[in-house]
């Protein structure tokens, strides 16, 4: 499995999920950069994702939602801060109701990916920063750090393809 580390500081607000892959960093980019491959990894195994909107620049948005073994939706959306291809790129990540509007009364996480030649192939450092403790321990609870692992941890398949 190339989840290698999952840190949790508590006193900083961060979740930091490291992964190491043999594939160079421009493949593990396109990762992130191509929906229709974004879709087969990001969401646990048992959620996968659909990429409904995408425009990975700077102000842009991505909408997306998962669907559970059941037949469930669970939306969710990302507003681009960032993009610096192919080492890194932030963006705030939120749930979002049904229709595709943010679902303000579920928190917000900002995510910082960064990608750098580690070993002759690529480190991934994907940190989540939170508002607050109770939002860490929220987003926890709901299965944030095994959703997180589950769903980096099918990278290497698709890299290996």
């Amino acid at each position: 499995m190339s989840v290698t580390r999952v840190d949790k500081d508590l006193d900083n607000l961060t979740l930091t999920l490291i992964a190491d892959f043999t594939a160079p960093v421009d493949r593990v980019w396109q990762l992130w950069a191509d929906p229709r491959q974004l879709e087969r990894w990001w969401g646990p195994p048992t959620y996968p994702a659909t990429v409904e909107q995408y425009d990975l620049t700077p102000g842009g948005e991505v909408t997306y939602f998962m669907t559970g073994p059941e037949g469930d939706k669970h939306h969710g959306w990302w507003r681009i801060a960032s993009v610096n291809p192919p080492t890194s790129l932030e963006f705030l990540d939120g749930f979002a109701h049904e229709d595709g509007r943010p679902n303000d009364e579920m928190p917000t996480t900002t995510m910082r990916v960064r990608l750098t030649e580690h070993d002759g192939g690529t480190r991934m450092e994907l940190r989540s920063v939170f508002d607050s403790r109770e939002q860490m321990e929220q987003m926890a609870e709901m299965g944030m750090v095994e959703g997180l692992r589950q769903a980096v941890g099918q990278m290497d398949a698709l890299l290996g393809a």
